[in-house]
């Protein structure tokens, strides 16, 4: 079921609703990508309401008179003005990829707001973390054995040194998702036709992440966080993903063995055990 409800702002948003339960919000990445690539997100409605919303300007929702309101620290408000139409004092959220940087924006900002949060093979922008190519690597050659592995990895060799065509970019696809099989070939050849292109470009404009500001926020953070890595991403190393753990207090990092960005694709059944499973737990004394 879709449903649409006004952001502070008067621009008509719109989320998926899918399950039973407590609500969960779900915050997909892309950036700005419409919020169909997160699918079911492996059948985790079974264990709660997932309220997956479109952000401004993708799916459903509607696109904004002001397109500043695309950049990351303002998303907030649309997050803010969600809980206010769901009526819940507090919420529970999970956010994917890029979708973690609005996230911990939302920490920052109504940390009050907040009681659990699992963040899915996250970007880490917001808190002024990137991927070296040491972390990158551990995960590439894991895939030496893999047909595909040499184009992608000469593809990904040539944007290392400055050159990202788009070619380059379809290469090195198969190093997100766990198995390169008809079911990630078919997901990622939609991403292109669900991205927000513009809206994608003014989310991380210059000056929209203030890391000394939310990483003071998270080790203030009193509220229980998952951070679901997937063994082989690229996008998100493990590394990357431990390095985020250590600025978070009560943060706790859970591997999904074989998967990568998408682990829901990779192995539903691990990763709505992880997630049900935290979401489940008992609150912390």
């Amino acid at each position: 079921m879709t449903t649409t409800f006004a952001a502070l702002d008067g621009t008509t948003l719109a989320y998926r609703t899918l399950g039973g339960g407590n609500p969960l919000v779900c915050l997909p990445g892309g950036p700005m990508r419409d919020s169909a690539y997160l699918g079911d997100l492996g059948g985790l409605g079974a264990h709660r309401t997932l309220i997956i919303l479109d952000q401004r300007g993708t799916g459903r929702s509607a696109a904004p008179a002001d397109i500043d309101t695309y950049r990351c620290d303002r998303l907030v408000d649309d997050v803010e003005a969600l809980r206010r139409h769901l009526d819940l004092d507090r919420l529970d959220v999970l956010a994917h990829s890029a979708g973690a940087n609005l996230a911990l924006q939302y920490a920052t900002q109504h940390s009050d707001r907040l009681d659990r949060l699992a963040l899915v093979t996250p970007s880490t922008r917001a808190v002024g973390l990137t991927a070296t190519a040491t972390l990158r690597q551990e995960v590439t050659r894991a895939r030496a054995d893999e047909p595909w592995f040499p184009a992608a990895a000469a593809a990904l060799d040539s944007m290392v040194g400055g050159w990202a065509s788009p070619e380059a970019w379809e290469a090195i696809a198969p190093f997100f998702y766990g198995r390169w099989d008809t079911a990630a070939q078919v997901h990622q050849a939609a991403e292109s036709g669900q991205r927000n292109e513009e809206a994608a470009r003014i989310f991380g404009a210059e000056g929209v992440f203030d890391p000394p500001a939310t990483r003071a926020a998270l080790a203030a953070h009193q509220g229980a966080v998952l951070l679901l890595a997937g063994e082989v991403d690229l996008g998100a190393p493990p590394g990357l993903v431990a390095q985020l753990d250590e600025l978070i207090p009560h943060a706790e990092v859970v591997v999904q063995p074989g998967a990568g960005h998408y682990p829901w694709l990779d192995d539903a059944d691990a990763f709505t055990a992880t997630i049900a499973g935290f979401l489940a737990a008992p609150a912390r004394a």
